[in-house]
């Protein structure tokens, strides 16, 4: 045998195994990265989705609000406006 088969013979036995072992450690990291990383995307994602429905949920009070007012004939427009404008919660600052 020479000295390259040596090395070669060495290099499959040992370097291999430990190259793949250390590889597959650092490939298992990175899956577990990705994986946390995806689930805080989708925490994300779904508090969005909450904020989203409630704001539609707040103009759709709002919009009931004013198809009522223009189909009731028997209001008195400007004073239920004003009622309105009492009723609504002060803004934040």
């Amino acid at each position: 045998m020479n000295g390259f088969t040596v090395f070669m013979l060495v290099f499959v036995v040992i370097g291999l195994p430990v190259i793949l072992g250390i590889g597959s450690s650092i490939f298992s990291d990175w899956l577990k990265h990705k994986e946390k990383m995806a689930a805080a995307l989708n925490a994300q994602t779904a508090e969005k989705a909450a904020q989203y429905a409630a704001h539609t949920e707040r103009l759709e009070q709002r919009v009931r609000v004013l198809e009522r007012i223009v189909t009731d004939k028997g209001i008195d427009l400007a004073d239920e406006i004003e009622r309105l404008r009492d009723d609504r919660p002060a803004p934040l600052n």
